[in-house]
Order: C-alpha cells, then sequence, then structure tokens
C-alpha cells in the first residue's frame, strides 16, 4: 500500500495559516504612516504656497483685477507696483532699517547665545542648572506680555550717561538690544545641546598644547559648531525679521518714520491703502518683503538640514 505523500503534504499545508512575516508587517505599517506623511505634507504646502502664490499674482495687478478676478493671471506685468511701493510708500528705508537691526541682533544673539551656551554645556559649576533653566523658562514667556515693562526699561535706559541717545526708545539700538533678549532663550537652549555632542578629546588636545579658555573657544569649538551656528542663526534672522509687536512699542513715534522697520512699514501701507486704494502696492510690498527670507533659506538648506540632524548623528 502506498502513500501518497504529495497530496497529504499539500494538504496540511492548506490546513495552517500563512504566516505572515513581521519584517512585512512593520513594512507595511510603515508604508501606510509614509502615505499619510506625504499626504499630511502636501495639505500643508498648499495652505502656505496658496496664499503666498495668491500675493505674488496681486502685486501685478490693480485693483480692478485683485476684487474681480482673484486667482486669475493679470493682463500684463505691472512692476510700476513695486516702484510705487519702493519709492513712494517709503519701502526702501524700511527695509534698509530693518536689515541694520536684524544684521546687528542676530551678530549679537549668536555671539553671546554661543559663548553662553557653552559655558552651560562644558563647565560644571554652582548654579549651572539654575541658569540653564532660567533660559529655559524665556521660552515659555509669551513676549506681549512683557510689552508694557520692556516699554519701561528701555525708557529708563535713555537717562544712563554715555549710552542712554544711543539705546531708549525710538532707537536702532533699544530694538537691537530687546530683539538680543528676545532670542537668546531658544539660541542658549538649541546650541548648549549642540555642545554638548561635541567631542572631548579635542578640547583637551587643544588645552594640552597650551590654550587659553577663550582661544579653545574662539579656535576650536566654535568652528565644528558652525552646523549649529547656522541652523540657529537662520531662524534667528526669519523670526526677527517678521517680528511686528516689539517695533510697534519701541518704535512708537509717528512723526518720524525714518526710523521703523518693514513691519511698521507694511503696516502703515496698509492703512494708507483702505484710503488710497492702492492695494496693489501693499501686496508688491508683501513680496519684497517675504522674498529676502525666502532666498536665505534657499541658499542655507543644506546647512540648516545637516545642523538639525548633527547632533543626532554624531
Amino acid at each position: 500500500m502506498t502513500i501518497n505523500t504529495r497530496d497529504s503534504s499539500t494538504k496540511a499545508s492548506a490546513a495552517r495559516p500563512a504566516v505572515v512575516p513581521a519584517k512585512k508587517k512593520r513594512k507595511s505599517e510603515v508604508g501606510v504612516l509614509s502615505s499619510f506623511g506625504h499626504v499630511a505634507l502636501l495639505i500643508w504646502a498648499i495652505l502656505v504656497l496658496g496664499p503666498m502664490l495668491w500675493t505674488l499674482l496681486a502685486s501685478f495687478k490693480n485693483n480692478t483685477e485683485i476684487f474681480g478676478s482673484a486667482w486669475a493671471l493679470p493682463h500684463h506685468l505691472r512692476w510700476g507696483n513695486y516702484a510705487r511701493a519702493w519709492n513712494k510708500a517709503h519701502l526702501g528705508t524700511y527695509f534698509f532699517n530693518s536689515v541694520i537691526v536684524v544684521a546687528l541682533s542676530t551678530f549679537g544673539t549668536m555671539l553671546f547665545g554661543s559663548m553662553a551656551a557653552y559655558v552651560l554645556a562644558r563647565y560644571k559649576f554652582i548654579g549651572n542648572r539654575f541658569i540653564y533653566y532660567l533660559f529655559l523658562a524665556g521660552l515659555a514667556f509669551p513676549v506681549f506680555l512683557a510689552l508694557s515693562p520692556l516699554f519701561f526699561v528701555v525708557k529708563n535706559l535713555g537717562t544712563v550717561p554715555l549710552i542712554g541717545q544711543f539705546i531708549t526708545l525710538n532707537t536702532r539700538g533699544g530694538l537691537v538690544l530687546v530683539y538680543i533678549a528676545y532670542s537668546l532663550p531658544f539660541t542658549v537652549f538649541f546650541l548648549s545641546a549642540f555642545f554638548k555632542t561635541l567631542p572631548t578629546s579635542v578640547a583637551e588636545a587643544a588645552m594640552i598644547d597650551g590654550a587659553s579658555h577663550t582661544k579653545l573657544f574662539f579656535r576650536v569649538m566654535l568652528p565644528m559648531a558652525k552646523p549649529g551656528l547656522i541652523s540657529i542663526g537662520i531662524f534667528n534672522i526669519i523670526g526677527q525679521w517678521a517680528q511686528y509687536n516689539i517695533p510697534v512699542v519701541l518704535m512708537s513715534d509717528t512723526t518720524d518714520k525714518s526710523k521703523w522697520v518693514l513691519t511698521q512699514g507694511i503696516a502703515d501701507i496698509s492703512t494708507q491703502a483702505g484710503y488710497q486704494s492702492d492695494w496693489a502696492a501693499l501686496f508688491a510690498a508683501l513680496v519684497l518683503a517675504i522674498l529676502p527670507m525666502i532666498l536665505v533659506y534657499a541658499v542655507f538648506q543644506r546647512q540648516i538640514q545637516s545642523g538639525l540632524t548633527a547632533g543626532a548623528v554624531k
């Protein structure tokens, strides 16, 4: 009597339920999450790019086209809208003031923030954690809650001899000082975590060669932290460039608008547009305000990404 082993094995295998490997399950789960992530990013891109595209189109239109056919292409490119916003609305002056203020405040923020973060990350002393948590507390403090105290603090700085005329209300120095104080908490928080990832052996070798603490920081550790410095520097530039509440409070003199920054100027153009019906110049001014930050991010995109991931890789 012969037994058909092929039929019996086929029946046994058919009776057993198919077992899906764990790797295939994980791949399918990752694939689903990736699909949801792509959909979410697509929705976010539409929400961000839609208003920007509409603003760009409106900057080349006239009032009739703006309110008549919002999403239609302009009949022709009206570059005069940009010239009118730059010259007649004094946008060039506001733009120059913003560049000066943001450049000085970013430099001060990066200098003092990197020094504080390096000391808190690499040196142990009494009160280290307490000072670090004070900086973290600044992250949870909304800036609009401090507008009134900031106004009187900066106003009182005007009575200080020698520096009072440079750091007070309606001056670029007072605005730069407040921007630095406002940006320090996140800068210290970000860079302190980055400095902790730098190798200790390099610092020890430099100290053995006779490098002082100052030389060690500026000549050795700071160049090694270049990716992190670029990343946090770009974030500070974008945040300070778009700041509106602080300049409105500290630059409250409406009789002399020559010291206003770009956000104040655009708000003033918006107010005037409601009376003069020059909405095209307003949208042209918005494009001129947005374009520099897009260019900055596009140029330093790789450095920003490498700075954000360097700490995790190391």
